[in-house]
């Protein structure tokens, strides 16, 4: 007897007791079935209730069984509550309200759309329409999502954004997607559509324990600058290793091209844009005898091969009065490149050394960037944010 509860269980729903099954054409299951229980709760005034009002049939969809489609037909019956006057149907565990569809179909189905190779077979596979297939799919991931990210903001934080798509108009303005990963749990903790303070505050302002935050990364952006020291207020502000020795590779590359042309395969190119501490010796040879023709490229060399110097100072106060040197240099330099970079470095210098304090990149966002990134492609580009949103949680969870 329990072998046999346990195959209905299996088959059918809890709580529910086999009557008959047959073959309802050529690639379909029919099972009957009926609820049984001494009573029910009244869903308005939950008091039991025993009065039976009707019956019903109820013809439900459900996963299939090696390949052949399988409906449940469930006789549910309809209670009257004394209290309130009304009758109730009775639930059914497993199907949710209103729901022509178990709960195991709805699973099935998000589990084909993931390893399927297109959704084509999906819609095949469990003969359901395309809208119907999308409805189910983004609703089960929602559900996926929720229980990954259901907890308050951790310490350590990093944002950072990445391109979403152009708007339609005449304008074509540049939409971003502005990510916010948890260093400490190694996965994407939420994802906010555009990157401004007020747009940021929100979408993510019903998040709790924003004072649990203490250590941000991010790159030299002046609104998530401002967007942290009023969202979170114990938070120190790190600026990314990466982002600030980049800056001046833009500047490099515009003198070298002047140049030598926009050649990318040129030698110098790559000589230029490596560390100076990784290059052989007869590569520097060449590099500062092809630099000592052109001074304004050598001191942008050598400021860059400065900075990268910097971060490789081991210790807060050896790296502040280094730090203090460098823009001591820059001071004295005439190019426009150099003085801007300057006022950079002096408006960022808190957090520029915040990095040496705690020693925290933004390397894992920008892998979570280029996930973002795949889902795109995979998915040939987003017009709605909310399913965007969903598909790259999912796959950075």
């Amino acid at each position: 007897m329990p072998k046999t509860k346990n195959l209905t269980r299996f088959v059918l729903l809890p709580e529910v007791n086999f009557i008959s099954s047959r073959k309802a054409g050529k690639a379909h299951t029919l099972i009957e079935g009926e609820k049984q229980s001494d009573f029910e709760v009244c869903p308005k005034c939950a008091h039991q209730s025993f009065v039976v009002y009707d019956r019903r049939n109820v013809l439900l969809k459900d996963a299939p069984i090696r390949g052949v489609s399988v409906k449940l037909r469930i006789i549910k019956r309809r209670f009257y509550c004394k209290v309130c006057k009304k009758p109730f149907t009775e639930p059914l565990p497993g199907v949710g309200k209103s729901h022509r569809t178990t709960q195991r179909y709805r699973k099935e189905v998000l589990w084909a759309a993931e390893n399927f190779s297109n959704l084509k077979q999906v819609r095949k596979a469990y003969r359901c329409s395309t809208a119907f297939l999308y409805k189910i799919l983004y609703e089960q991931l929602e559900l996926r999502v929720s229980k990954n990210i259901n907890y308050p903001w951790p310490k350590s934080l990093g944002i950072d954004e990445h391109f979403f798509k152009r708007t339609r108009d005449k304008k074509r303005v540049r939409e971003f997607v502005t990510v916010f990963t948890d260093h400490k749990g190694r996965r994407l903790r939420e994802m906010a559509h555009g990157k401004s303070a007020a747009d940021l505050e929100s979408q993510v302002g019903h998040i709790e324990g924003r004072e649990n935050v203490e250590k941000v990364t991010l790159d030299l952006c002046d609104s998530y600058k401002s967007f942290v020291k009023n969202f979170f207020p114990n938070a120190e502000i790190i600026a990314d290793k990466f982002h600030v020795l980049r800056l001046l590779t833009p500047h490099i590359n515009r003198r070298r091209k002047e140049i030598t042309g926009d050649k990318r395969k040129n030698p110098v190119r790559k000589l230029l844009l490596r560390n100076g501490k990784n290059l052989e010796y007869f590569e520097k040879k060449a590099l500062y005898l092809w630099l000592d023709q052109h001074p304004e490229l050598k001191e942008l060399y050598h400021f860059k091969e400065a900075l990268h110097g910097l971060y490789r100072i081991k210790g807060f106060k050896r790296a502040q009065k280094a730090f203090i040197g460098l823009t001591d240099r820059m001071a004295l330099s005439k190019l426009p490149e150099i003085k801007t970079l300057r006022k950079t470095f002096l408006k960022w210098r808190r957090e520029i050394l915040n990095y040496f304090r705690f020693r925290i990149t933004n390397a894992r966002t920008e892998g979570f960037n280029n996930i973002a990134k795949l889902v795109q492609k995979r998915g040939f580009g987003y017009k709605n944010f909310r399913n965007y949103r969903l598909r790259t949680l999912n796959a950075c969870a």
